[in-house]
């Protein structure tokens, strides 16, 4: 197995699982100051039911991409590139707007979590149910986002499952650490780094899905060439090949394999794909090292060890 497929999904885990994690310890805490530590179990229910409900949606994923190519073995070389089409462009545009929109409301997330569970505790006969679905929204929505990465290449599944399951042990770790052992972690410099790999991991699915689009169309224009879909010579609607480093930096042997992984580096590479590559880093890149800026007097901290 290629333990090198494994990094994206563990850094997008553990981004993801960070987030998760200060959710409940943020929860975790406003309970003790309550003196209410008796709905701790809810808590605690609510992430083992996200938990779960992430794994289900996986297996029910694989199962459903199973069962449609089974279903249709004549036309698998199209499906399959499809999928990763569907997969790659679902996950680029979440993944985008996840960074994004964490990036602006992290400032505000204490304050908003710490009202929404003052408030939940006001009603004493429903206070565990909305403890409960707090938590499971939230490592619901973070495991949604990792399942759906892992499902842009079905043919890492395995690499990435085992990524996943380091970053989420890496994320239970941190959140130890924060609200379990009173380690003081740098919380915003973390999510910094990690919004940059992350910009950098999703530009590469970009010029996945774009790759594939085009796998997709001459796989079409193959089985079916009254319906020529292609409009290039060296690919179908790629362009011309602008980069051919296979023998000098093979994405398939170190370091390109690295590159490949962390900076969506390619050995062939086209026009659109560059040109897609570039527009994604300069829109969403732009809107994300602004959201850094953003001014923080009426806002509150996303985490304790940053007040």
């Amino acid at each position: 197995m290629d333990f090198t497929a494994a990094l994206p999904t563990f850094l997008i885990t553990l981004r993801e699982g960070v987030e998760a994690a200060l959710v409940v310890g943020i929860v975790l805490a406003c309970l003790a100051k309550a003196n209410r530590q008796v709905l701790n179990p809810w808590a605690y229910a609510g992430v083992g039911a996200g938990l779960a409900g992430s794994i289900m949606l996986g297996i029910a994923l694989g199962m459903g991409l199973q069962q449609l190519q089974q279903g249709l073995p004549g036309l698998q070389m199209v499906i399959k590139p499809l999928l990763n089409v569907l997969f790659g462009a679902i996950a680029v545009i979440l993944l985008s707007w996840m960074l994004l929109w964490m990036t602006r409301q992290s400032r505000s997330l204490k304050g908003e979590l710490e009202g929404t569970v003052q408030s939940a505790l006001d009603d004493t006969q429903t206070a565990g149910w909305s403890i409960f679905s707090l938590v499971c929204i939230a490592v619901l929505r973070e495991g949604f986002e990792t399942v759906l990465f892992v499902f842009t290449n079905v043919e890492t599944s395995v690499a990435a499952g085992v990524g996943a399951i380091a970053g989420l042990l890496g994320a239970v770790l941190i959140g130890l650490a924060l609200f379990g052992w009173g380690l003081r972690i740098n919380l915003k410099r973390f999510f910094q780094i990690m919004g940059v790999l992350l910009l950098l991991i999703v530009g590469g699915l970009v010029i996945s899905v774009c790759k594939n689009l085009d796998a997709a169309l001459a796989a079409i224009s193959q089985i079916n060439p009254t319906a020529d879909l292609c409009f290039a010579q060296d690919s179908c609607v790629l362009g011309p090949l602008l980069w051919d480093g296979s023998r000098v930096l093979s994405d398939r042997q170190f370091p390109g394999i690295l590159l490949k992984t962390l900076l969506g580096y390619r050995d062939h590479l086209y026009l659109v794909q560059i040109l897609a590559y570039l527009g994604f880093l300069v829109l969403v890149g732009t809107s994300y090292f602004r959201s850094l800026n953003l001014p923080a007097s009426t806002t509150q901290k996303a985490a304790p060890s940053q007040s």
